[in-house]
């Protein structure tokens, strides 16, 4: 049903000329995230202060509107489609810096500012964001938070949860909200700041963070080491990561993918290689070349091909180009794939990757796999062809088995691109009852009447 006109009128009252969208036109753009899901809202607004949202939350409250908060839609589960029509607040305008306090290690932002233009901020006083995901240069910070969204980095200083001292919010009621802190330390009260991150807009629309900054290192070294198996690299990042250097990127590369690469790019690699990691390491210089040596070590198991650590600039740029020709390959190959952000334990890696291969097998697909291996976040991509009868109904079923693979082995069904409404009906299957209902009886404290991006994250009742 359309928005009704006194809607509409009050709507325009809060916002002006240029921050209001009523036209399907208009709004259409804004339906849609990296999901490739899709539902026209009717109207997307655009607003640029905190009383702003606290306004237009209050008063889609009043009439009983869904709203949907929204980054920049890079997204890949369909947590920004607005299942239900309704409102887009789309929060790129705010995109201002605050404060920024080198001395405390700070940064006040609001949510609409690229993770990159954090990053380009503070780089002069030395310091960095520790969250890097691949669409850094322009997904939002909100968004970030919204999903918990980590990247390669996260291995060695954590995900946004561990990296933000507090938040500005207004919730599903309407309610204006401070949450965490400004220093380093706090234990008073319940932890809401970390309960807003990752909760993907569902309990209160984020208007303003404090980020924990971390000095730069002062040096870095990449390496790549290639291996005859998926095995013999599984029992490298173990060893890896059992030894006192982490790593401030280890990524991994399956068999699958590294011949995609020789098809589709021109590859160096050798005529044997079925998986490779690439490994940052990073720190002071002074101790660096041991660090790379207790590195290197621990990665000569059994099986490896080849090690080699880049020297200069150039070098690092050759080796990461195997990595970066991998998505240009899989688009090519299968534009429409199913990609998946599943997360076991590091040791279970062998059992998960010898899994994947025996479901590829089964159910007659190509999976490719490729990922964040020292925390044991893998991307696995299912290659299918949707114009194929038949072929959509065989992936989901092959998915349903992946997620039962990874439950078993103790992981988690999303490590970093949420849940949306890409595994809202599988989080059952992970979450007990009484957690799954503690959950739910939280989003009713933050969102009584349920307006913020509803029925997402959690199985329809």
């Amino acid at each position: 049903m359309p928005l009704h006109s006194s809607l509409i009128a009050h709507l325009a009252h809060i916002f002006p000329t240029g921050a209001l969208y009523t036209e399907p036109a208009d709004c259409w753009a804004y339906g849609y995230d990296n999901s490739r899901r899709h539902a026209l809202p009717e109207a997307v607004v655009f607003p640029t202060t905190h009383e702003q949202v606290v306004d237009l939350v209050r008063l889609c409250n009043q009439h009983g509107i869904a709203l949907t908060p929204r980054g920049r839609g890079t997204g890949t589960t369909g947590a920004t489609v607005p299942l239900s029509g309704g409102v887009i607040v789309s929060l790129e305008r705010m995109g201002r810096i605050v404060e920024f306090s080198p001395e405390n290690r700070y940064i006040v932002v609001e949510p609409g500012i690229t993770n990159q233009a954090v990053q380009d901020a503070v780089k002069a006083h030395g310091f960095f964001w520790p969250p890097d995901p691949t669409s850094a240069a322009y997904c939002t910070v909100g968004g970030n938070l919204a999903y918990n969204s980590a990247g390669p980095r996260a291995v060695k200083y954590g995900t946004p949860r561990e990296n933000t001292l507090g938040l500005r919010a207004v919730t599903g009621a309407g309610k204006p909200l401070r949450v965490g802190v400004m220093t380093s330390k706090g234990v008073v009260g319940y932890d809401l700041t970390r309960l807003l991150i990752g909760s993907e807009g569902t309990l209160a629309v984020i208007t303003e963070a404090t980020l924990k900054l971390t000095p730069l290192p002062e040096t870095k070294r990449t390496l790549r080491a290639v291996y005859a198996s998926v095995s013999d690299a599984a029992r490298a990042i173990a060893k890896v990561m059992a030894q006192p250097v982490t790593p401030c990127a280890l990524e991994f590369i399956d068999g699958n993918a590294v011949e995609m690469i020789r098809q589709y790019s021109r590859c160096d690699l050798p005529p044997r290689a079925n998986a490779l990691l690439m490994i940052e390491v990073d720190g002071l210089v002074q101790g660096m070349d041991a660090a790379v040596d207790r590195v290197s070590a621990a990665a000569r198991t059994e099986g490896l091909l080849e090690l080699h650590v880049a020297q200069t600039e150039e070098e690092v740029a050759a080796l990461w180009q195997t990595r970066k020709a991998l998505s240009p390959a899989l688009r090519k190959v299968a534009p429409q794939k199913i990609n998946e952000d599943i997360v076991v334990p590091v040791s279970a890696l062998p059992a998960l990757i010898a899994g994947l291969d025996q479901l590829s097998a089964r159910f007659g697909l190509p999976i490719v796999n490729f990922g964040h291996a020292g925390n044991g976040n893998i991307h696995v991509n299912l290659l299918l062809d949707p114009n194929k009868p038949g072929e959509k109904e065989k992936a989901h079923d092959c998915l349903n088995r992946i997620f039962a693979l990874v439950l078993t082995l103790r992981g988690t069904l999303s490590g970093e691109h949420g849940v949306g409404l890409a595994k809202r009906d599988y989080i059952d299957r992970e979450l007990e009852p009484n957690a799954l209902q503690l959950m739910r009886d939280i989003k009713r404290q933050f969102d009584p009447n349920g307006i913020l991006n509803a029925d997402k994250l959690f199985p329809l009742i």
